[in-house]
């Protein structure tokens, strides 16, 4: 009979467990989702010699959180149309198919840009076919704006048979005028169609007051660098990488800006870049700039943010580039920031460490499994943040897989944890007229129903031996009022720590009232730890002796063996069948690498209608 009800026992609390953790999971998301390529990059596209990251899961926030407060600088990017072509190469897609342009364009806009500038090598061959589409594609997306730069090689392959570079840059023009100026798409200034260049007037002389003259539309003209905002008919200038540099072209940008910023009427297109490195172009010469594993691409912002404000606005930013896998300024596929992040469970708590430089982490997103498949986002964490104390969430008691995510600034490569098993205590049963824990209780004060939250404010603190550490322990009222006097108390104390409570009791009335709770580690915390596992250890021998004696005494020992040996196995069964399934992947959790102690306490909260329950996790070194 006693083995029958053990049994019955570790079956409920088996599929009851297991049951609360499926129906508390709404799934948002899947394991697979938050690994996979969310990049227009081809599918199968991996990571090159010269930087270029694999094709990976990489942060969507909005690029322009990169720059100063209230900035309206438009952000667009610089793409290139001559992939699928024999005479470049082969990353994995043809620039003429129209499904990559549409993947290209809900990407570059997923990621917060305003628009495209497309290098443009004249009309009637593949770079032209792959502009129409793009200026198609644009058209579906209202606010999204597309630009033509009209490249030196578009004058040095031009077809038109005997005209010299100025002829031919005004056919060339006149036919963007035709064909993409009076798309609603087309990026204007002030209503005119915005038009750059590329190395023209370094490769050709062209008598661009000529050029503007044999146009029907004066466009705004944009030149290159510092020189290009006193160039004929300018308009303004952009910048570019400059991989020559020794600084990583801090020096040149910072001229760039200082040379624009008084000139109020022109307007000052701006660069961002991840790097370079030609190593893999066919025409390479050996010029490198480091990624510094994303600090390139932070540092470009940062120069911006160092000049510009929201009372002096810069007026563009052009991401230098979108697609040039050749020359390795590509963002498409994400830039990589050389992290990795692990985690680890104590008692209810979620905790995590990240290596590598922390500043290329925008935030944390904690998701939680009922199956290690299937995530339920938690909640998006600062990036400050290294735990997370599941009692905070209400989580229903239960086994489940949790993960966390290092969202990385925005275009940068996002990491995510492995899974980690975590069995959830929140919520204790208790008497006295209501239930209790780290998710809240129910209970009586002057007559009234009230819900109540009792939570630990951190929910992780490290003390060193020999001294203290705080924390704030708070009881919410959801609902109602509570007027009964709440008294509070440390459970599951080593002998090492010691706990007190300024005030002892609190009295929520109808709003949220706290304590401050003072852990103090002796300092003897080594020896007190080592005590304690003696003593635990004594009296579970002592304890399944007794236990052992009795039963030995009236069932076989091959019987109880035999017994026991099933009701483990059933409980497995049912924790692997219940409520649709539970993922048999094998989940640990992994010890602590460090020298320090950590224990789970727990902070009791008793009144005469309610007890609550609530922890907190003290690392002591």
């Amino acid at each position: 009979m006693l083995f029958k009800t053990f049994c019955a026992a570790v079956l409920l609390l088996s599929a009851t467990g297991m049951c609360a953790a499926a129906d508390y999971v709404v799934p948002t998301t899947t394991l697979a989702a938050q690994t996979a390529n969310n990049t227009s990059a081809a599918n199968g596209f991996l990571q090159q010699a010269n930087g270029n990251a694999g094709a990976g899961n990489v942060s969507k926030v909005d690029v322009h959180s990169l720059l100063y407060p209230g900035a309206s600088t438009k952000i667009y990017a610089h793409l290139m149309l001559w992939f699928g072509g024999s005479n470049h190469m082969n990353v994995g897609y043809s620039s003429t198919d129209a499904a990559q342009v549409h993947q290209q364009i809900t990407d570059m806009i997923s990621r917060g840009i305003d628009g495209v500038i497309l290098d443009w090598y004249g009309p009637n061959n593949s770079t032209d076919q792959a502009a129409k589409l793009v200026m198609a594609e644009s058209e579906t997306h209202p606010g999204f704006t597309f630009a033509i730069m009209v490249d030196q090689g578009a004058i040095k392959w031009d077809s038109c048979s005997g005209c010299s570079p100025q002829q031919a840059l005004i056919s060339q023009l006149q036919y963007v005028e035709q064909t993409y100026f009076p798309s609603p798409a087309y990026m204007t200034e002030q209503g005119r169609p915005v038009v750059t260049n590329f190395d023209i007037d370094l490769a050709y002389t062209v008598d661009w007051t000529a050029v503007n003259a044999a146009l029907a539309t004066q466009p705004v003209f944009l030149f290159q660098n510092n020189d290009g905002f006193g160039h004929v008919l300018s308009d303004g200038s952009f910048s570019w990488v400059m991989p020559t540099t020794n600084d990583y072209g801090m020096s040149y940008l910072k001229s760039f800006y200082g040379t624009g910023m008084p000139l109020t009427k022109e307007q000052t297109e701006g660069a961002a870049y991840k790097g370079f490195n030609d190593s893999l172009a066919a025409w390479g010469s050996g010029r490198v700039m480091g990624q510094q594993c994303g600090q390139t691409w932070l540092q470009t912002f940062s120069e911006i943010n160092s000049l510009y404000n929201s009372g002096k606005q810069l007026s563009a930013l052009q991401l230098v580039t979108w697609n040039d896998y050749e020359e390795g300024t590509e963002i498409e596929s994400g830039i990589s920031n050389c992290i990795s992040i692990s985690a680890t469970a104590s008692g209810n708590s979620l905790q995590w460490t990240l290596e590598g430089d922390a500043s290329a982490v925008d935030h944390y997103t904690a998701y939680i499994s009922s199956d290690g498949e299937n995530l339920m986002s938690l909640s998006d964490l600062s990036a400050r943040t290294g735990s997370l104390d599941l009692c905070s969430y209400s989580v229903p008691n239960g086994v489940y897989s949790l993960y966390v995510q290092a969202i990385g600034k925005p275009s940068l490569a996002n990491q995510i944890s492995g899974p980690i098993a975590l069995t959830s205590t929140c919520v204790t049963s208790t008497g006295g007229g209501g239930t209790g824990g780290g998710g809240g209780g129910t209970g009586g004060g002057g007559g009234s129903t009230t819900t109540l939250t009792f939570r630990t404010n951190p929910s992780t603190v490290t003390v060193a031996s020999g001294s203290t550490a705080t924390v704030t322990v708070t009881a919410t009222p959801q609902s109602g009022t509570f007027n009964s006097a709440i008294a509070l108390a440390c459970s599951g104390l080593p002998k090492t720590l010691a706990c007190s409570f300024s005030p002892a009791s609190i009295t929520p009335g109808g709003a949220a009232v706290s304590s401050t709770l003072t852990v103090t580690a002796a300092s003897t915390a080594a020896e007190g730890h080592r005590d304690r596992t003696n003593a635990v250890f004594a009296t579970w021998m002592f304890s399944f002796g007794l236990f052992g004696f009795t039963l030995l005494g009236k069932i076989q020992r091959k019987r109880v063996v035999t017994v026991l040996g099933a009701c483990v196995l059933a409980a497995m069964v049912i924790g692997a069948t219940s409520c649709g399934g539970y993922s048999t992947a094998s989940k640990t959790i992994s010890a602590p690498t460090s020298t320090a102690t950590s224990y789970t306490i727990t902070v009791n909260g008793s009144s005469s209608s309610v007890q609550l329950a609530t922890t907190v996790t003290v690392t002591v070194k």
